[in-house]
């Protein structure tokens, strides 16, 4: 499938939040209970990334919305410190965030990989261990895993990062 990927609006934002429940439902399915609790992300998240010039929107071929993801600068308070490993390198990067999608979507993952690694030479990235969707998509796309972060409200995540040729 080749999406169209263009930058959020403003006016994106209730079909960027309808992606986000329907993504948690999505993970839910998959056994991973833990990841995007009620209530997370926030409104506010998605609204800040749109406002940042950072969020993104994916379109199907008939022009519908059907995922989104945010591709934003360092640096990122929560990868300060990284637990059992160490990043790549100590270089300026981009943090993609907020992947969302609708359930008959397919490849979502596949383009927004392929489309900030055609943006940006260093990504991190991080995932609950219980999102093996994203850790198996991850692997393919040659992240490496890096160690353990810990997230502001002290959940740990697993944190991958790419150094693009």
């Amino acid at each position: 499938m080749t999406y169209t990927i263009r930058k959020s609006t403003l006016a994106d934002l209730p079909t960027i939040l309808s992606l986000r429940d329907q993504a948690r439902e999505i993970m839910r399915s998959y056994g991973n209970v833990y990841q995007w609790p009620d209530g997370y992300p926030r409104d506010d998240m998605f609204r800040k990334d749109i406002e940042l010039g950072g969020s993104y929107v994916m379109l199907n071929e008939r022009g519908e919305v059907v995922g989104t993801f945010a591709l934003l600068p360092s640096p990122e308070v929560t990868y300060n410190v990284i637990y059992d490993g160490q990043w790549l390198d100590d270089a300026p990067y981009h943090v993609i965030h907020r992947i969302a999608s609708t359930p008959d979507s397919h490849g979502i993952l596949d383009a927004v990989l392929d489309y900030c690694e055609c943006q940006v030479p260093n990504i991190r990235i991080d995932t609950h261990e219980a999102n093996i969707i994203m850790r198996k998509g991850l692997q393919r796309h040659g992240y490496r895993y890096c160690g353990t972060i810990i997230l502001l409200d002290g959940n740990p995540r697993m944190a991958f990062q790419k150094i693009v040729k």
